[in-house]
């Protein structure tokens, strides 16, 4: 099979959306969407969490990340091949996803027959390339960025004839994640809120429809990631245009499934007059809700999948108090050595996780001085190294750093108020 070098390339237009005619998908798709599916997928629950009652809000999850694959994109990757024609089917279709609409498009072909090609950004995460090979997708790793890979997969598509599918823009596919508003309807019919993650686009469009249609007074919230604020910058332009990413680079986000530059043109032109207000959210606070979601819900959910709580624990949408929300966590699919790091990174800033450094004496008793402090603070030592190297001038002093369990913030605080009686400017603490 052959491939395509940079130097063959050409811009080419999806069909299927045309940034000068927009397709606006109507209720009607979407109803038909949920009946033609239905068999097919995972009917997520949408359940009270007892995060609740601290929050001062009855707070529903939409726990779409119980889908086969792990995500809500089961559902539009499902009704976009019902819609294709015997020769589309027996032709194969071609995609572009950073993983979770490829896992569920190469799911859902197997289950028709229909072969399925993914391009790949090179940085998508491991378990989503593995889950693709093993759903026997073919897979090709493509750019650095998912609108690299886009557009390989677009010359691909017209290499070898395929039909191409937009993971978020194609109106199918729209209209697919939109039965995901109508189960919240129908188990949560008293909703005030509906927080939506939003990358592309797809979801937030088709939530959109099914949600205003059945209640118009019911608001939406948008949830983008602050490093790759895609939605914000079409709206402030009138069109979906490339967003300007952060400095650290949308591939390097936790929530990799939203680092798309720029939404859907039909997706823009479906929810823009019907996305009542939209929140960017940080690394840090999406770290903070994975963590609390693993805690609270015992739910393994992804950065993108867990933006929506990550906005609501960020304390922009005051809003919410006393009202009857329904936040989408919308995918699960994270690596575990991701995971890992998310969980130390998210217990460091709620202050149960603490680094040091302290110069003490390397004599009988320094360390079992320092030792016994902590434990009188009631901390717990999970790492400790020795580093002598550091203080050549001091032959009789040893540097020693520490990574440190505590209850909360609060408890850190006071560990390191103690710590800094004995040791002073002896004790360099780190944030990082």
């Amino acid at each position: 099979m052959s491939f395509l070098g940079p130097s063959s390339m050409e811009k080419i237009s999806d069909p299927f959306c045309l940034p000068d005619s927009p397709v606006v998908v109507g209720y009607e798709k979407v109803a038909d969407a949920e009946k033609r599916i239905k068999s097919g997928i995972v009917r997520t629950p949408c359940t009270r969490t007892r995060l609740s009652d601290k929050l001062g809000f009855d707070l529903y999850f939409k726990k779409e990340y119980t889908q086969f694959t792990g995500s809500f994109k089961d559902r539009g990757a499902l009704y976009a091949l019902l819609n294709l024609t015997n020769e589309e089917r027996a032709k194969g279709v071609v995609t572009t996803s950073a993983g979770n609409h490829a896992q569920s498009l190469s799911h859902q072909g197997a289950l028709l027959g229909v072969q399925v090609t993914v391009v790949m950004p090179r940085h998508a995460p491991l378990v989503k390339v593995n889950s693709c090979k093993d759903l026997k997708a073919n897979i090709i790793l493509h750019g650095e960025r998912f609108d690299e890979a886009m557009l390989f997969a677009m010359n691909y598509g017209k290499q070898h004839k395929l039909l191409y599918i937009n993971g978020y823009d194609h109106p199918d596919v729209i209209a697919g994640q939109g039965t995901t508003g109508i189960e919240i309807i129908e188990d949560v019919p008293d909703v005030d809120y509906v927080i939506v993650p939003v990358g592309g686009g797809g979801l937030a469009a088709g939530v959109c429809v099914a949600v205003k249609h059945h209640r118009p007074n019911v608001k939406i919230i948008a949830v983008e990631s602050e490093r790759c604020p895609s939605w914000t910058t079409a709206v402030n332009n009138g069109r979906p245009i490339p967003c300007e990413i952060s400095r650290l680079g949308a591939k390097d986000s936790v929530a990799d499934g939203l680092s798309v530059i720029e939404v859907g043109h039909n997706a823009f032109a479906t929810a823009n007059s019907l996305i009542d207000k939209v929140v960017r959210v940080s690394e840090d606070f999406i770290t903070v809700a994975i963590l609390k979601l693993l805690e609270s819900e015992k739910a393994v959910v992804e950065g993108a999948g867990a933006a929506g709580f990550a906005a609501i624990l960020s304390g922009q949408l005051p809003e919410l108090n006393g009202k009857k929300v329904a936040c989408i966590l919308c995918g699960g699919n994270i690596d575990v050595n991701v995971l890992g790091r998310v969980i130390d990174r998210a217990l460091m800033m709620e202050g149960r996780l603490c680094r040091f450094n302290c110069v003490i004496s390397d004599n009988i008793g320094g360390l079992s001085q320092l030792l016994s402090t902590l434990a009188e603070s009631g901390a717990s030592v999970k790492d400790i190294v020795h580093d002598r190297m550091s203080l050549p001038s001091y032959v009789y002093k040893t540097c020693v750093r520490l990574t440190v369990e505590t209850r909360d913030a609060t408890h850190a605080v006071e560990m390191r108020r103690r710590l800094l009686e004995i040791y002073g400017k002896d004790l360099h603490w780190k944030t990082d």
